[in-house]
C-alpha cells in the first residue's frame, strides 16, 4: 500500500476534519443516539440478524456510532478506523456509556499490526470500501479475520450511484475501476452532514464495480450467501437527494427507479 501513502494521507485529514461537525450535526443525532435511540438502519439490521453474543470486527467505524449501537445489542465488538479524532469520541462515548467495544486506530490494510484472534462476523457499511484501492487485499483480510462459518457483511451505495457528479445530475465517474487502482480525486467542499459547508476539499476514492466486489470474496474460496439491491438510500447524505419515506431517499428526482444501495453477505466456509 506503499503506493498510496499520500492518496491515504489526504483522506485521513479530510476524515479527521469531519469528526467535530458530525458529532455537532442533526444527521448523527447524536444526543438522541446517546440517549437510547439506535440508528442502524434496517438494511443491515436485516443482513446481521440476532447479534446477541457474537463477536463483530466493524471495519472503518468513523466514531463508533454503529458499533456501539451493537453492543447495545448484546454483541461484543472491536471497532477500528483510521483516524484519531474518530477513534477517541468512540472510546469517549463507549465509557460514557459503560460499555466494552474496543476502539483501535489503524488503516485497515495494517490491521495485522493491531488485531488479533477471529470473529462470528465482519461488518462495513455505507461509504466504507470507495475509499480502498485494493478490494482482493481486503477480502483477504476478511477471510483470515473471520472464524469458520462466520460471515462478512457489507452494506454499502451501489456502484450505479457513484456514476453521478451528485452537483450536476450528470454522469461524471466510470463504473468500472481504473487501471492500476488509479484512485478519482474528489474536490468538492463540505461534508455529507449538515454544519460543514465551508470544509475544504481534497479527497481520493476507488470506484468498484459489483463484479470486482464479488470476485474479491469468491476469488477467496468464500460463498455468497446473499444479495439485495435497494432503490433508495438510508440516508439523506447526497446533494439532489429526495425525500420518498421512512428513511428512504432517491437522488436526482428521475422517473425511473434505479439501485442506490446493497447488501452483500458472504460466508466462510
Amino acid at each position: 500500500m506503499e503506493k498510496f501513502k499520500e492518496h491515504f494521507e489526504a483522506n485521513k485529514r479530510m476524515w479527521d476534519a469531519r469528526v467535530g461537525v458530525h458529532v455537532k450535526s442533526d444527521f448523527y443525532k447524536v444526543e438522541e443516539w446517546l440517549a437510547g435511540k439506535d440508528m442502524i438502519e434496517n438494511m443491515t439490521l436485516d443482513g446481521l440478524g440476532d447479534v446477541k453474543g457474537k463477536n463483530i470486527l466493524h471495519l472503518q467505524c468513523h466514531f463508533g456510532q454503529d458499533s456501539i449501537s451493537l453492543a447495545r445489542r448484546g454483541a461484543k465488538v472491536t471497532a477500528l478506523d483510521f483516524s484519531k479524532p474518530a477513534i477517541e469520541k468512540g472510546r469517549a462515548y463507549n465509557e460514557q456509556l459503560g460499555l466494552d467495544v474496543k476502539f483501535v486506530e489503524a488503516n485497515v490494510y495494517d490491521i495485522r499490526e493491531h488485531i488479533e484472534g477471529q470473529f462470528d462476523i465482519v461488518l462495513a457499511s455505507f461509504g466504507a470500501i470507495c475509499w480502498l484501492p485494493d478490494l482482493a487485499a481486503y477480502a483477504k483480510i476478511v477471510k483470515d479475520y473471520l472464524k469458520p462459518g462466520g460471515f462478512f457483511l457489507l452494506a454499502e451505495f451501489h456502484p450505479f450511484l457513484y456514476l453521478f457528479d451528485f452537483n450536476t445530475k450528470k454522469v461524471a465517474y466510470p463504473y468500472f475501476e481504473k487501471p492500476n487502482m488509479e484512485p478519482e480525486l474528489d474536490d468538492d467542499e463540505g461534508t455529507y452532514t449538515d454544519g460543514g459547508e465551508a470544509m475544504a476539499g481534497g479527497s481520493y476514492f476507488w470506484p468498484h464495480s459489483l463484479q470486482e466486489t464479488f470476485s474479491a470474496f469468491l476469488n477467496q474460496g468464500m460463498q455468497i450467501e446473499e444479495f439485495k439491491e435497494y432503490p433508495y438510500s438510508p440516508w439523506n447524505c447526497f446533494p439532489n437527494m429526495v425525500e420518498t419515506g421512512n428513511r428512504e431517499y432517491v437522488f436526482g428526482g428521475f422517473e425511473v427507479k434505479f439501485p442506490h444501495t446493497f447488501v452483500l453477505k458472504v460466508r466462510k466456509r
